[in-house]
């Protein structure tokens, strides 16, 4: 029988997989799968949200013109330069869109974010990834993976799901390393975690360069993942191509008046930032202690750890993310981004994180 068919690059794609939210049996599991704010949304952006349900029946600004306004306001950055999406998500995949089609290649880091690989078989381009060096970007791998068919190349700085960071130097390095027809995405969803003078935001470079575009999120930081809400700074060249082909009234009133506000409210903000690092650093230190175990967490920036494990044995990723889950505890195990061995934590509240480490205590303790 003839039936509609599908373009083979689409047909090849394998869905996005979420970090998983519920357990069999456990009405309220330990969600540490998603890299989620756990002190939520500033309460001035839940305000600022609930303010707006009695023009639900209206359309959103189109171009999120208020929250364009904030953003160049908070950051020092040119309203004309900005665009909003459906995340950063939605930005990330029309680049790929707008600058790849089939034949071109879009590269990225091997163990990078899932999303990058889908965008550029939505284009129909064929995706490339380059070796990384113990879980961090290898810049010499990535110019050595471009081709002259290559088109885009992203980087998520820090890297998810690694939570590695590369410096300054090296971001330059890549792009210097880059002709001039190839758009270099800088995606910074973990940016408002860092504190190293050596990070390279973006700003500067996506403002000078007519080949660079950097991509933040509410997602993260300022706790309002719900809303979906990301935007994009670049070239104005790139922004106008962006709002020709991104969906109309993307971005919702709720969650754009909610954005102003948590944009604002910096003292929240850096509770969460604060808060972050101190739970950051003291899972690091106990996962370090059950080294002896083959436990180890790698270096992050972000507000999550990777953990690896050994890969045979008793004390696998696949056996502790099983005894975590059986104590109602959600972390994300990643076989299908190449790293069966390893398991991605979010840095929860401090209940959270203590029920992580005393789970892996006795997981441990009991295959000893």
């Amino acid at each position: 029988m003839n039936a509609p068919q599908v373009k083979p690059w689409i047909d090849a794609i394998h869905a996005y997989v979420p970090g998983k939210a519920k357990l069999s049996g456990i009405a309220h599991p330990l969600k540490l799968s998603s890299n989620e704010n756990p002190l939520g949304p500033s309460p001035k952006a839940i305000a600022a949200m609930a303010a707006t349900a009695g023009a639900a029946h209206r359309y959103p600004d189109g171009a999120s013109t208020a929250l364009r306004e904030a953003i160049a306001a908070h950051h020092g950055l040119e309203v004309d330069r900005i665009v909003c999406g459906t995340g950063s998500d939605e930005l990330l995949k029309l680049l790929a869109q707008a600058y790849a089609t089939v034949g071109d290649e879009v590269l990225h880091v091997r163990h990078g974010f899932m999303v990058y690989p889908i965008a550029a078989q939505c284009a129909g381009a064929t995706p490339v990834a380059a070796a990384d060096t113990d879980y961090t970007t290898d810049v010499d791998a990535l110019l050595a993976a471009v081709t002259p068919r290559t088109r885009v190349v992203y980087l998520a700085n820090p890297n998810n799901p690694t939570g590695t960071m590369v410096g300054r130097a090296d971001v330059h390095r890549l792009h210097a390393g880059l002709r001039a027809d190839v758009l270099l995405v800088l995606d910074g969803a973990y940016a408002e975690y860092i504190d190293d003078p050596d990070y390279e935001d973006g700003f500067a470079m996506a403002r000078e360069c007519a080949n660079v575009v950097t991509t933040r999120t509410f997602s993260k930081i300022y706790g309002l993942a719900a809303e979906r809400i990301g935007w994009a700074y670049g070239p104005r060249a790139v922004i106008a191509t962006l709002d020709k082909i991104r969906a109309p009234f993307n971005v919702p009133t709720a969650g754009g008046a909610g954005a102003i506000a948590a944009l604002a409210d910096t003292a929240w903000t850096a509770a969460a930032k604060a808060h972050n690092a101190t739970w950051r650093a003291w899972l690091a230190g106990e996962i370090a202690a059950l080294g002896n175990a083959g436990l180890r967490a790698v270096p992050s920036a972000a507000n999550f750890i990777l953990v690896t494990f050994p890969e045979q044995g008793p004390i696998t990723a696949e056996a502790a993310n099983a005894h975590l889950m059986a104590d109602g505890i959600l972390v994300r195990h990643l076989p299908g981004q190449g790293l069966p061995n390893a398991l991605r934590i979010s840095i929860g509240t401090e209940a959270e994180t203590r029920a992580v480490v005393d789970s892996l205590r006795a997981f441990v303790a009991a295959q000893s």
